[in-house]
């Protein structure tokens, strides 16, 4: 089998920070080669090499036997390598056809005018490949990050790759979407086309991967059979040590706790639907359901981030008035976006600076000004705690990777306190050492009293974590369950009726 593209002793630092160390690697036409590794592994800089983004500082890159010095990432394609990063990078105020093909749109009258037609007919194309409805006229910044997601896809197909990395990208995808994206990686194994796959998803990588190769700080594991090798063995590689079982023990009983969050017949338009819930202290409310059944348009709404047309919130025990973020944390609500690049993170902005953000009143000095020192030394104290990996607390948040800028923002409402949590996505694109300690994190506030609500399109992380499921479909509430009677399936079930149902 023909080698498209061989790695050796690749080495990159950022800052004093060793992000690669002499890493091998090479990618086979016609196979899926997974990239594993915890965050901060060193997975999406070795890519970004490889797709021009960083130059290494050391090592030699060969694409089919020809050994080349990768200067940009427009070389990169020319080279024949398209790349779907795990973070969005879309212009939200052009159209789907026009983030995809920008820069080569089809011209006419001696190429002084766009050819609209044309170019929403060659995405529509593409959309057809990955069956997708979805309207190549519509502005990026109106649709979900899913929506967003298979735009990145289809950018990069655009380009008739020989290689194509994936960086997560089935993070904010439902299972039909999987299936979909999974069909076309299917074919174009079948054309030849080599595709690395980054991914923290196991199951996943059992249906698609042909080999995987782990990294971890910064270095080659190993590189591996996927049909030879268990899932236990790759985390072991990726993180060094055996995980906890993962298995949610007997919930407390919450039901004599106070309710601190209550939401009657919430209503936006068709996307939130007379919703109604409640969550006690100390008490995990998960929220199940299907990409689009109005599960985050829910979250938003009750922390003040969209209008609502009418419903009543509740906050231990007071009706109160929600109209902006800023209401939702004086009532004492935090809110952890699924898309934290956009709504979570200033992102120009270093690691202190974002932790400190919505506590700046509680680290002033004579009550006037900003105790540098205060916020220096709070930031490094949830750095220690969560383990996030950082150079340093000035470091700025765009540096890091993916699983630590989650870190970031959970530290930033840790700070504040708030008695109040809704997590949307919270490990969306993160591994399963840094999952499986965020779940802990979880666990623990809500063991403080903390009232929690979690919203999660993996369906084994909501029985997980949850003391009881809420199950919406179409912007509606269409069932809840105790977390010891729900099962995937029952999930599933009530995620697929359209028709409201009483409330256990």
């Amino acid at each position: 089998m023909q080698t498209l593209v061989s790695l050796r002793g690749l080495s990159k630092s950022f800052a004093g920070v060793q992000a690669l160390d002499k890493v091998a690697f090479d990618l086979r036409a016609g196979e899926v080669h997974a990239l594993m590794g915890e965050n901060g592994a060193g997975k999406s800089t070795l890519m970004k090499v490889l797709a021009g983004i960083h130059a290494s500082d050391a090592g030699e890159i060969e694409i089919e036997g020809r050994p080349v010095a990768i200067a940009s990432p427009r070389h990169a394609q020319a080279l024949g390598i398209g790349i779907v990063h795990q973070e969005l990078n879309l212009m939200h105020h052009l159209s789907v056809a026009q983030n995809i093909f920008i820069g080569r749109e089809p011209r006419r009258a001696l190429g002084l005018l766009l050819d609209e037609e044309r170019l929403n007919a060659d995405a529509r194309r593409l959309f057809e490949r990955l069956n997708l409805e979805l309207d190549p006229r519509t502005p990026v910044g109106e649709l979900t990050v899913a929506r967003q997601q298979m735009v990145e896809i289809a950018k990069a197909l655009s380009f008739h790759s020989k290689v194509l990395i994936m960086d997560e990208p089935t993070a904010a995808l439902n299972a039909q979407e999987v299936a979909d994206l999974f069909r076309v990686v299917r074919q174009l194994r079948e054309h030849g086309v080599g595709i690395v796959y980054i991914s923290h998803r196991m199951d996943e990588l059992q249906q698609i991967a042909d080999r995987v190769t782990v990294m971890r700080d910064g270095r080659t594991v190993a590189t591996v059979a996927m049909r030879d090798t268990s899932t236990a063995a790759i985390i072991h590689m990726m993180v060094g040590r055996a995980l906890e079982d993962n298995l949610r023990g007997t919930p407390p009983d919450t039901a004599r706790h106070e309710v601190a969050l209550e939401v009657r017949g919430l209503r936006r338009g068709s996307a939130i639907r007379d919703v109604s819930f409640r969550v006690r202290k100390g008490e995990i409310l998960g929220f199940a359901g299907l990409m689009g059944a109005g599960r985050t348009e829910v979250a938003r709404a009750v922390f003040g981030a969209d209008p609502i047309d009418g419903g009543e919130i509740r906050v231990h025990g007071r009706p109160v008035r929600i109209r902006t973020p800023r209401d939702a944390v004086a009532h004492g609500l935090g809110y952890l976006s699924e898309d934290r690049k956009q709504f979570g993170l200033a992102t120009a902005m270093d690691v202190q600076a974002n932790i400190a953000m919505t506590s700046l009143s509680r680290l002033l000095r004579m009550g006037m000004f900003l105790d540098s020192a205060a916020i220096a030394d709070t930031a490094a104290g949830y750095v220690r705690q969560l383990g996030i990996r950082t150079p340093s607390v000035t470091q700025p948040v765009k540096l890091l990777s993916g699983g630590n800028q989650q870190k970031v923002v959970i530290a930033k409402w840790l700070l504040r306190d708030c008695d109040i949590l809704i997590f949307d996505e919270p490990t969306r694109g993160i591994d399963v050492g840094a999952k499986a300690e965020i779940h802990k994190l979880i666990d623990a506030l809500a063991a403080q009293g903390k009232a929690i609500v979690v919203i999660s399109s993996e369906l084994p992380e909501i029985l997980r974590l949850s003391h009881r499921v809420m199950v919406m479909c179409e912007g509606r509430v269409t069932g809840e369950q105790p977390a010891s009677e729900a099962t995937q399936e029952s999930i599933m079930q009530l995620a697929t009726r359209r028709a409201p149902t009483a409330l256990h």
